[in-house]
């Protein structure tokens, strides 16, 4: 079986690393090999690949300090890596350890810094998933899955809630990817209108249909090579859908108006924010093209369940958009911060985006508040009587549109915006919750 190259790189542990130390190198990027501190140690190297050393000197005794300096010297062309204990370091052995490493951490967080340096300073040309902001556990995993998921030519389904970032996570999935230099075309299905998906997709002929002046390539056909990316494939209608079965499972496709099967070698990426399970009992979606597109499956968390991450991800976005506006905001304060833990977002990262924008253009200081972000009247939950978000499935989804009616006073059509969603998507979550406005005015 061919070496499929790990996107950062590996990472040689002498010692024993901790179970929260393996889950950030992994959620990095970076494969781990655990050796033991022997005389015999020895470090294999593939050709081409990227390899560091990392030194475990935490509580070494003056035997295993030894057995790492040796290992240090006969390993000279490794660049090192050193974990600390986090009190001062006073041995003058383990201060020449450490003056031979390229850094040191003692934390978890200082682990997760070390490795995002060394991959800009090492792989400054290599795409990294430093768009995906976060180290709450969730993203941990998601981070750790896309870099698991990249090299291997297969379908991938993106799951999640609207606005969790799953089109920025298919464009990851493309990038870490051998097909990295090819075309990524994205395409939401449920833009387009029914009578045009077939040629939007798989291409007509001349003379298809009235109005087909010429022959016109689809989709698969122009990003031949790369990576297609269909979000909200919930919404495709089962004609195209049949069609699509047929490029996963014979890599062939025909254009509109013509008999003749053409090669096409892309992969697919699909995304939806409804389940697919479920449209399947429905007779809404086939069942056979969804085990075909459920081999492997990536769940974008709401951003409500990521914890300290909602923090981080508003001053990354606070930071970009300043580079290019001229605005006097610079952060947060208390309330700002305090509000936005609270806050059920039930539009996902894609509300925090345009809150953060919204409040940095209209405010006067430096310093963004709760007001400012419109967060100081909102309510975390639906209602009092709600139950906790994450109780049943689906349940954050029916508060978050409760929430929002409330906040717009029941009028759907901003309730629709400020979701980013369409009118008709909301209607059908209503529909699905068993929700009535007029019942809830």
């Amino acid at each position: 079986m061919a070496h499929v190259e790990h996107a950062n790189g590996c990472i040689v542990w002498f010692g024993i690393p901790r179970q929260d130390e393996r889950g950030i190198l992994a959620a990095n990027g970076w494969q781990l090999r655990v050796t033991e501190i022997a005389a015999d140690s020895n470090v294999g190297i593939r050709k081409g690949e990227h390899v560091l050393g990392l030194l475990d000197l935490r509580g070494a005794d003056r035997s295993t300090l030894e057995s790492l300096q040796r290992i240090a010297g006969e390993h000279a062309y490794l660049p090192l890596l050193a974990a600390i204990d986090d009190h001062a370091v006073s041995d003058p052995s383990l201060r020449e350890l450490l003056r031979s490493c390229r850094g040191s951490f003692s934390t978890p967080t200082e682990l997760a810094a070390l490795l995002e340096r060394i991959a800009a300073g090492d792989h400054a040309d290599k795409p990294r998933l430093n768009v995906l902001v976060g180290q709450s556990p969730a993203m941990q995993q998601v981070r750790t899955n896309i870099y698991k998921y990249a090299p291997v030519n297969l379908p991938v389904l993106i799951t999640g809630a609207t606005g969790t970032g799953k089109e920025i996570a298919a464009r990851a999935l493309h990038a870490l990817s051998p097909r990295r230099d090819q075309p990524f075309a994205p395409l939401n299905c449920g833009a387009l209108a029914p009578h045009l998906v077939q040629s939007e997709l798989f291409g007509h002929e001349r003379g298809a249909f009235t109005g087909a002046a010429t022959r016109r390539l689809g989709l698969f056909e122009s990003a031949n090579g790369g990576s297609v990316f269909l979000d909200e494939i919930g919404d495709l209608p089962l004609e195209a859908q049949t069609n699509l079965l047929r490029v996963l499972q014979e890599g062939t496709l025909e254009r509109v108006g013509s008999n003749q099967p053409v090669k096409v070698d892309v992969r697919i990426l699909a995304a939806t924010h409804v389940d697919l399970e479920q449209a399947v009992e429905a007779g809404r979606f086939r069942s056979d093209l969804f085990y075909r597109l459920n081999v492997l499956r990536l769940q974008m968390p709401r951003l409500a369940d990521r914890g300290e991450d909602i923090e981080l991800m508003a001053q990354h976005f606070l930071d970009r958009f300043r580079e290019h506006n001229p605005i006097r905001a610079r952060t947060f304060d208390a309330g700002a911060r305090r509000a936005m833990r609270t806050f059920a977002w039930p539009g996902n990262v894609r509300e925090l985006i345009n809150r953060i924008q919204r409040a940095a253009v209209m405010a006067d200081r430096e310093l963004l508040s709760a007001r400012d972000l419109e967060l100081d009247g909102a309510l975390p939950l639906a209602g009092d009587n709600a139950p906790p978000l994450h109780d049943t499935r689906g349940c954050a989804e029916r508060n978050a549109v409760m929430g929002m009616l409330r906040e717009c006073g029941f009028n759907v059509s901003q309730a629709a915006r400020r979701l980013q969603v369409s009118r008709v998507t909301l209607y059908r979550l209503l529909h699905k919750h068993g929700l009535h406005v007029e019942q809830m005015r």
